[in-house]
């Protein structure tokens, strides 16, 4: 029993003191002196309460205690935000339109360097054609950023990009991830900006995928989603790196529809997540995955589109279609 709980009261201490150190009082030196105090009331206990069993208990209600404050604490619509992430989108259902308040369009002199422009778009469900996956690659391959995107047969696509919402001065980390520290935020916007920003101006490495869905599902997957966003309009929520980032939230939606399948490691290690959708048909399956690979990729085509306002048709030249 002592060699089973040991590691798993180690894990939840190391965890409620992140906890405290990250998301406790607004002071750093208060911060770090009540996880360190936390910390070492857990160290003090379980060496010197007898038997080891009550000292466990003390232990486990300690961080018990930590997690109960952790979880009430509240998110914000109403901090300093970077220009970027400002505003929130909105949805207002129609029959079968749409009208999106606040889609994203920026038109970029750098990462860091635009023009904002805040669009209002209203979009035909009915002239829905399919749905796209974007694979972003900043550096090694096993992880990757996700982004969904829609196409419609009189408009162009409306991508959506599950993101953190940071504040000025802020920048991501992916410890800080795991905690409360970044609000969840929908980037609805235009590929123009939220792929080329990516391709053009901060380096990565992007693919595009078609993906196998009848357009029924795409519809419902894409209604659900701006139900989410109109939601996070009025009643944020809090991003975490493993339960609500950019891929585990995807599949929130999936199942939201009736559409998700098992769990697997490739979820987490997003990276690969292109070869679980080739093993399932949810993508071309008619060549090789490397192929497929080297024709998705649409990193030059971006570049070489630029601003240009047919971006997202450059993008897709050599792209296979949708599969059927």
């Amino acid at each position: 029993m002592k060699l089973l709980l040991a590691p798993l009261l180690f894990l939840g201490v190391a965890w409620a003191t992140a906890a405290l150190w990250f998301d406790g009082p607004a002071s750093r030196p208060l911060a770090g002196a009540l996880a360190a105090a936390f910390a070492l009331a857990c160290a003090v206990l379980y060496v010197r309460v007898r038997p080891a069993l009550r000292a466990a208990l003390f232990v486990a209600a300690g961080v018990l205690g930590v997690a109960a404050w952790w979880l009430r604490i509240p998110p914000s619509n109403t901090r300093d935000w970077l220009p970027d992430v400002a505003r929130p989108a909105e949805a207002h259902f129609d029959g079968s339109r749409v009208t999106i308040e606040n889609v994203r369009n920026f038109s970029y002199r750098s990462e860091t360097d635009y023009d904002e422009v805040w669009e209002t778009r209203t979009y035909d469900l009915d002239a829905l054609r399919g749905v796209d996956m974007f694979f972003s690659f900043w550096g090694p391959t096993l992880i990757a950023h996700t982004i969904v995107s829609w196409e419609f047969e009189d408009a162009p696509p409306l991508a959506i990009s599950i993101e953190t919402r940071k504040e000025k001065g802020e920048a991501y980390s992916a410890i800080l991830g795991f905690f409360r520290q970044f609000e969840l935020y929908y980037v609805v916007a235009d590929e123009r900006d939220v792929i080329g920003v990516r391709t053009n101006y901060r380096g990565e490495h992007v693919r595009l995928y078609r993906v196998r869905m009848p357009v029924e599902a795409a519809r419902a997957v894409l209604v659900d989603y701006l139900e989410e966003v109109e939601r996070l309009a009025h009643r944020p929520r809090w991003y975490n790196a493993l339960t609500h980032n950019c891929t585990t939230t995807i599949r929130m939606h999936l199942q939201h529809v009736g559409l998700s399948r098992a769990l697997n490691w490739r979820l987490i290690a997003n990276g690969h997540l292109d070869e679980l959708m080739y093993e399932r048909g949810t993508i071309d399956t008619s060549m090789p995955l490397a192929e497929l690979r080297e024709l998705s990729d649409v990193t030059e085509r971006a570049k070489a589109a630029g601003s240009a306002p047919d971006f997202w048709r450059r993008i897709r030249e050599g792209v296979p279609d949708f599969p059927r």
